[in-house]
């Protein structure tokens, strides 16, 4: 399983970008994609979910109400729509696949990661 990020970029503050993950498989039982970002010198956190079998989104707090996360089944492509940029949100964002859906929020129980895309929120 592949996973493969884009959409990244340098926007100014209040912007928007939208990132897009498409996987190379369905073969696998994944249940659960998730977006993490890295800020440099910070470890990874996870940003949103979305559960695949019925496209239930799960945010944390920092982006709650500016991030949307859905997916496409057709083409196995899963989006990060981001409004209202802010510095703080500038990182690496990586997607990853899960078949746990219980432990959504925890990079440890993700198998399959993307090679990440930078953000970057300029002030």
């Amino acid at each position: 399983v592949q996973l493969q990020a884009s959409g990244g970029g340098l926007v100014q503050t209040g912007g928007s970008l939208r990132l897009s993950c498409k996987v190379s498989e369905r073969t696998w039982n994944y249940s659960v994609m998730g977006w993490f970002r890295q800020a440099s010198g910070k470890s990874r956190t996870f940003v949103a979910a979305v559960a695949w079998n019925t496209g239930t989104p799960f945010y944390s707090d920092s982006v709650k109400g500016r991030f949307t996360a859905s997916l496409d089944r057709v083409t196995n492509t899963i989006y990060l729509q981001m409004n209202s940029l802010r510095p703080e949100d500038t990182a690496v964002y990586y997607c990853a696949a899960s078949d746990n859906p219980l432990r959504y929020t925890d990079a440890r129980s993700y198998t399959y990661w993307g090679q990440g895309t930078q953000v970057t929120v300029s002030s």
